[in-house]
């Protein structure tokens, strides 16, 4: 079966690359995606709750690179051809409002990811993009200037072909196999199982303005802070999951963190207990929040500084330091991550140094391309592993159509 383009993937990145290239192109081109299981962008329905977090207020190339732990540097110039701005207006061409919220992130105006399935299984009939589930890809290889992909459906041969099969580590394998490097797939964006009579049967409990640290390390994230029934989660857990994915891996997820649950450091803590031992000497500590420390917290932190009878007059050297480094710098234990069902970002994929970023081409095989997480590319919440798959996808299908 002889196609021009041929995308093995039928999740965004896939759908998008297809649908961008019939798009632009004047020519009748045979394109098919092919996708082992039976649904395709299944990634999309589930993804931001089921609303579908389609990308991020972010308009400026250089800052939105920032969000990427692995790939910044690489994304910058397709950024520049390609982003947040870009998919807005394309969306809404295709008559798919969106809205931001407060925090940057975007979704379309339904606030479901159906909205968005539809917009792409819709175009792919409009497009006439053939779409075949069910089709296990056991292996593809070059042969006189063709890739052929052999599946259960039977041999295609193509011009072009374009692998967006997400974290798949057989065709991770079979890419390692035909040359390419593969950065290791170790998890990403994940919360953190850790065990303490601070944290236990506070779960819901959150502070706006936190920071942790990894012991030993240059790791460090600052954002909102989330007590779950098994430790830790929240922007700020996730971000410092994303930029210490490998290290953490590396510890094999055991290690000491440091929590600030404030902006104030230590000794600025300190300083301010200091003050309210003058100016609220008989005010009971434990009725008295400070910091913007949820009630919870606030009273379980006094309970184990012992100091739950206490004014603040009454309070020692002692407990203005036991409490103020419960405060600013409260050691815990993580001994493991979470496993919970949102968590399906992972790092590691095709060496970002073996891809020309200008066309997604492999710089080691010709006519073979690469869109979304295949590559090793990932980055923090907020819609922006989305946009990663929009712009690889769009730079591939640029680069095909100026060829094809």
């Amino acid at each position: 079966m002889q196609q021009d383009v041929m995308i093995i993937g039928g999740g965004a990145a896939g759908f998008f690359a297809a649908i961008q290239i019939a798009q632009n192109t004047s020519k009748k081109l045979k394109i098919t995606i092919l996708e082992q299981s039976k649904k395709v962008l299944e990634k999309v329905k589930i993804s931001g709750g089921g609303r579908c977090n389609v990308t991020h207020a972010c308009f400026i190339p250089k800052e939105l690179a920032a969000y990427y732990p692995r790939g910044n540097k690489a994304l910058l110039g397709p950024f520049h051809r390609f982003m947040c701005g870009d998919m807005l207006a394309w969306l809404d061409e295709q008559g798919v409002p969106t809205h931001i919220e407060e925090d940057g992130r975007i979704f379309p105006m339904t606030n479901k990811s159906q909205t968005i399935i539809d917009c792409f299984t819709e175009a792919t009939q409009k497009l006439n993009i053939k779409v075949q589930t069910q089709t296990k890809v056991f292996k593809f290889y070059s042969e006189k200037k063709y890739w052929k992909v052999e599946t259960n459906k039977g041999l295609y041969t193509t011009k072009k072909l374009i692998i967006a099969t997400g974290s798949s580590r057989k065709i991770w394998e079979h890419l390692a196999h035909l040359g390419h490097q593969i950065q290791s797939p170790v998890p990403s964006l994940f919360t953190f199982k850790i065990q303490s009579v601070l944290l236990k049967d506070l779960p819901g409990v959150s502070v706006r303005d936190g920071s942790v640290k990894v012991k030993d390390s240059k790791l460090q994230a600052i954002g909102p802070i989330l007590i779950t029934h098994w430790g830790l989660s929240g922007p700020g857990i996730l971000k410092l999951s994303a930029w210490g994915a490998r290290v953490m891996n590396e510890r094999n997820y055991h290690f000491t963190i440091f929590v600030n649950w404030t902006v104030e450091s230590v000794q600025e803590v300190k300083e301010i207990f200091l003050e309210k031992k003058q100016t609220q000497a008989k005010k009971k500590v434990i009725q008295t929040p400070l910091f913007d420390i949820p009630k919870r917290l606030w009273a379980r932190m006094i309970q184990l500084c012992q100091i739950e009878r206490k004014n603040f007059a009454d309070l020692s050297k002692k407990d203005l330091e036991k409490l103020s480094q419960m405060i600013g710098h409260c050691p815990l234990e993580v001994t493991g991550k979470s496993t919970n069902k949102d968590e399906f970002v992972t790092c590691g994929g095709i060496h970002l140094d073996e891809v020309n970023f200008k066309t997604m081409e492999s710089k080691l095989l010709p006519n073979l391309y690469f869109a979304g997480e295949v590559l090793d590319i990932d980055a923090l919440t907020g819609g922006f592993n989305f946009q990663a798959a929009w712009t690889t996808a769009w730079v591939a299908a640029q680069a095909i159509v100026s060829e094809v």
